[in-house]
């Protein structure tokens, strides 16, 4: 990742949680540059980095199992302030003579947190004394490592957090990363500005600008191949490209016949007066010759990744030597597809479904660490037009991860059809500013129905709408009646095959934002 322009940098060590990258990203928020390290960093790597601030993500592991990564005890020792989250708080407890045991029962969601540090903590400020926060976990600290007092408490967790104040070490159980936690991000304000002495100086800006010399000092004179796909991750990724290295760019656009009405048309247009070489590459076919009978999402995802791969590298020999293969990989997708120590959620085709053999020197992910919100800032950095800065994500493996179960074209069109005409109703009620993203899905489940006096049966179409910020946490969108109502009217009385509809209300967690 680019590197701030700024002196001032926190540093997250990743300790394998779902949400631990977010943490990076509300620090951004607060205006100050942070990068992500591995649990593995060493005491002199920390030192060499000279960061202001380390923080310590969350874990899926116990810090008890046999393989649970651990943090080199000679970082505490360099008098740099550190904030832990969850198992960031239970590593740091048990590496300076603390315990950690299982509670009675976990604590999984929100949680009341009572204060216990008298209004004194630097970490809590002039927050409530009650409040709200966001748990998950069933280890916690049994005792606290000397030099150490308790903070704040909850009905199952004794050691909610804790603190040291003469080594600005500050931990806590519950995750202020997370939009569930109320206060959460005023923790972080405090710990930066408070704690840290942090300025508050890093801007989008400064990404761009960085970003810009790293791609060239990267690239030289090489060529860049990338995949276009219209949405807001790709277009941004070839602007930035684009200012970066200019006509030794390629944008290859695969329509795989997987895409929404009407889109493969409008991708082509809204890039013709760019100037970009871009090559439109039609193989629906192709595509849905490797996805007949598969209805397995992971196979699914995997079969779309090689193809894809397979499709540049051919699309590459066409155009000549190509030395870099540039993806707009964000950092949702890096974060479900798993890390190190991380679970995988779903992999992605831009991140998981990569071949072992692929023809380029190196791949590209100038977007990699940057947030949906981000990129979206970056786009409007770059002058990119609004239009193409909130155009509604869609995911690489486009409707094929839409239409649950096996994809054919015939279903594909009614799905296509489906979503138009829901698209559409959201537009005409001025509701697009509501939501972040809305789409619609094609259960495997068919279900009676009756359409005049005749018997029905056929497929359960399932909409889904959420409002978020980040794409890591987001909630179900309230759509008023009426507009359901109208939506659902046209689409059983307008496309062949349906003839009953359902609406998705469950946030994220616990589900994802996609089906599959």
């Amino acid at each position: 990742m680019a590197t701030a322009s700024s002196e001032q940098k926190v540093i997250v060590v990743d300790f394998g949680a779902q949400y631990g990258q977010l943490i990076a990203r509300r620090v951004r928020d607060l205006h100050v540059y942070s990068e992500i390290v591995p649990c593995d960093v060493t005491a002199d790597e920390v030192r060499a980095i000279a960061p202001a601030a380390i923080i310590l993500s969350g874990g899926p592991a116990s810090v008890y199992a046999e393989d649970a990564p651990s943090i080199d005890p000679e970082i505490l020792k360099l008098g740099i302030p550190v904030l832990g989250f969850c198992y960031g708080q239970q590593i740091m407890a048990v590496t300076l003579g603390g315990e950690v045991g299982h509670t009675e029962k976990g604590e999984y969601g929100p949680a009341p947190l009572t204060r216990c540090d008298e209004g004194r903590s630097a970490l809590y400020g002039d927050t409530p004394a009650e409040q709200t926060v966001w748990m998950s976990h069933r280890d916690a600290v049994s005792e606290v490592p000397e030099g150490f007092t308790v903070t704040a408490s909850t009905d199952v967790c004794p050691v909610a957090a804790m603190e040291c104040v003469e080594r600005k070490i500050f931990t806590t159980q519950f995750h202020p990363e997370v939009n569930h936690t109320e206060y959460g991000q005023a923790m972080l304000r405090n710990f930066l500005y408070e704690v840290c002495g942090a300025t508050g100086d890093w801007t989008m800006g400064d990404f761009m600008r960085k970003s810009i010399e790293d791609i060239r000092a990267k690239v030289g004179d090489g060529k860049v191949l990338l995949a276009l796909s219209g949405g807001v991750d790709s277009s941004v990724a070839a602007a930035l490209l684009a200012e970066a290295v200019g006509n030794q760019l390629t944008c290859i656009f695969v329509d795989h016949g997987l895409l929404r009405k009407n889109e493969g048309d409008e991708v082509e247009a809204a890039f013709k007066n760019w100037d970009i070489n871009l090559v439109r590459v039609n193989a629906e076919e192709r595509f849905l010759t490797r996805l007949k009978d598969v209805s397995d999402p992971e196979t699914k995802r995997k079969i779309i990744g090689e193809e894809f791969i397979r499709v540049f590298e051919e699309e590459g020999k066409k155009i000549g030597s190509v030395d870099y293969l540039a993806q707009g990989t964000i950092y949702p997708d890096v974060i479900e597809s798993g890390t190190n120590v991380a679970a995988v959620i779903k992999s992605h085709h831009n991140v998981g479904g990569l071949p072992d053999f692929v023809d380029f020197k190196e791949i590209i992910e100038p977007l990699r660490l940057l947030f949906k919100d981000e990129v979206r800032a970056l786009g409007r950095e770059l002058g990119l037009p609004e239009y193409l800065v909130m155009r509604q994500p869609f995911p690489g493996p486009g409707l094929a991860i839409r239409c649950l179960g096996a994809v054919s074209k015939d279903k594909l069109d009614i799905l296509r059809d489906a979503d138009f005409i829901f698209r559409d109703e959201i537009a005409k009620a001025h509701l697009e500013q509501t939501m972040n993203q809305y789409f619609a899905v094609l259960t495997n489940m068919r279900s009676v129905g009756v359409m005049g006096d005749g018997r029905t049966y056929d497929y359960t179409l399932a909409l889904r709408s959420v409002t978020t910020t980040d794409f890591m946490t987001a909630n179900w969108t309230r759509i008023p009646y009426d507009v359901l109502d109208r939506v659902s009217v046209r689409i059983v009385n307008e496309v062949k095959g349906i003839n009953r509809i359902v609406y998705d209300i469950t946030s994220k967690p616990p589900a994802t934002i996609e089906w599959e």
